[in-house]
């Protein structure tokens, strides 16, 4: 017997199914509106509309079969941390859409549209022998040769080689499908110091890459943080783990409290903020096995890294 619709037998089952099925017929919309899928699924995920084990299914359905992007499965030869490069040459690419599905060693996954710096930023890392599946269209008209030519120059560009652009690639007539400019939400009132209104950031995401959050990483966090304040001293960093503020940093080191994998959030808070991204940044290296360079400092010095 068929059981494919077995599991919207529940009411809740088959409204989650209907949520879904909108979405994805949303989504269309914007890219029939010559919008980047990456860029509109990470929107949907800032505004928790989407959750990321809708990434995959809507990847296969939309770019997948809907609109046939060729694609191609790629192992990370080397680790990559720097993707300016990668973000300014694949701009220049007008005549082609590219989307790449990146697997990173926690089992988490990313939607990423490489001309778009801020999903990078999300990744921070690509890690050797992860996968990553690149989607490529040519929109200007059905060539899965030029397609398939886009797929191995990019290939090439992430095992760090020179490449040749093909001239096919820059097609200033076609109508290409840009980063998706994200309106900027109102930041949330929050209380800091002594009680007095200020801006709070979201809680943004860093992932521990190293075997475990340990002792030299807890360091490494605090040293990061002091530096921080030390060049914002009006702005105040709040530290979260499984949705707990953590009062105390050093409570995170418990011998296979937080391990490979794990997610540690942070906010901040107060008036003009600035640098969070350096911020997220330096926090990633330090949850990564990186955290020694944030260590080799006198005692009672300041790092100076903002």
């Amino acid at each position: 017997m068929e059981s494919t619709y077995f599991a919207l037998a529940s009411k809740s089952n088959f409204n989650k199914a209907l949520r879904h099925f909108y979405k994805v017929s949303e989504m269309v919309d914007e890219i029939e509106m010559n919008k980047n899928l990456a860029d509109v699924i990470n929107d949907e995920i800032d505004a928790s509309e989407v959750t990321e084990d809708q990434i995959l299914p809507i990847v296969g359905s939309v770019i997948r079969d809907k609109y046939g992007y060729s694609y191609d499965s790629y192992n990370i030869i080397e680790p990559i941390t720097e993707f300016e490069k990668i973000a300014e040459e694949t701009s220049k690419w007008t005549a082609l859409d590219i989307v790449c599905v990146y697997y990173n060693p926690g089992g988490k996954v990313f939607i990423i549209n490489p001309k778009n710096p801020d999903h990078w930023e999300r990744v921070r890392e690509l890690h050797n022998d992860q996968l990553m599946v690149i989607y490529v269209k040519f929109l200007k008209e059905e060539n899965k040769k030029i397609e398939a030519a886009a797929i191995n120059t990019f290939e090439e560009m992430l095992a760090g080689k020179d490449v040749f652009i093909n001239k096919a690639f820059i097609d200033q007539t076609v109508v290409q499908r840009k980063p998706a400019k994200k309106e900027k939400k109102a930041e949330e009132p929050g209380k800091v110091g002594g009680g007095g209104v200020a801006n709070i950031t979201p809680k943004y995401a860093v992932e521990v890459s190293n075997e475990l959050f340990h002792n030299g990483n807890v360091e490494a966090w605090k040293k990061i943080v002091e530096s921080y304040t030390t060049t914002y001293p009006a702005l105040k960093v709040f530290i979260f783990h499984g949705s707990e503020l953590v009062n105390d940093i050093n409570s995170l080191f418990k011998w296979g409290k937080v391990k490979h994998g794990d997610t540690i959030f942070f906010q901040v808070a107060g008036e003009n903020i600035k640098g969070v991204s350096k911020l997220q940044k330096y926090l990633y290296e330090g949850a990564s096995p990186r955290f020694e360079q944030f260590l080799k400092i006198g005692v009672g010095q300041v790092l100076r890294l903002f």
